[in-house]
């Protein structure tokens, strides 16, 4: 099974293993590692390369447990992922994790853009109508994008709203097209 598609099954094991109030500081361990592993190329090759040793990589691990304080349960997950090959795969198992998580509370995460800052009453009117559309309590991330021109767009995991002005235009010229 290619690294990718196993990412799934290793998301739901972590999930699995752990207590419900733990994910989030796992995810964010992981997310730690995953941007080391980005940042220098020795450490990825490290826990990627079959040539390195389960004790070489042992031992950097713990090296790294000192200085980013992670749990013991994200290094043995990190090393069991390394030593069954599923390491490069790590970004995917931390968003699959990150939505069966969010879905086991309910929650769900928005990423709302607008071309401009939005105010306190903006945001509790957005959040009240996002709520009610999705019956779900939602983690808000805003993105400021200035090519929307007005309106705003809502990514809601594969799930996109667009009342932007730019959207609407390009709606309108579709049906102008058709005719």
């Amino acid at each position: 099974m290619k690294p990718v598609k196993q990412a799934s099954r290793y998301a739901k094991a972590l999930l699995r293993s752990v207590d419900l109030e733990t994910i989030p500081q796992i995810l964010s361990e992981l997310t730690m590692i995953h941007d080391y592993m980005e940042a220098s190329k020795e450490f990825k090759s490290l826990l990627v390369n079959p040539m390195f040793s389960s004790d070489e990589r042992t031992a950097v691990i713990k090296q790294m447990t000192g200085k980013l304080k992670l749990s013991d349960y994200t290094v043995k997950f990190i090393l069991h992922l390394s030593e069954v090959g599923v390491i490069q795969a790590l970004w995917e198992v931390i968003r699959i994790a990150t939505n069966l998580y969010l879905e086991k509370k309910k929650k769900a995460k928005a990423i709302i853009m607008t071309p401009l800052p939005i105010t306190g009453e903006q945001e509790a009117k957005l959040r009240t109508s996002l709520k009610k559309v999705t019956d779900r309590e939602l983690d808000i991330e805003y993105t400021i994008d200035p090519s929307l021109l007005g309106g705003v767009l809502v990514r809601i995991g594969s799930t996109m709203y667009d009342t932007s002005l730019k959207g609407q235009l390009r709606l309108l010229k579709d049906e102008l097209l058709k005719g």
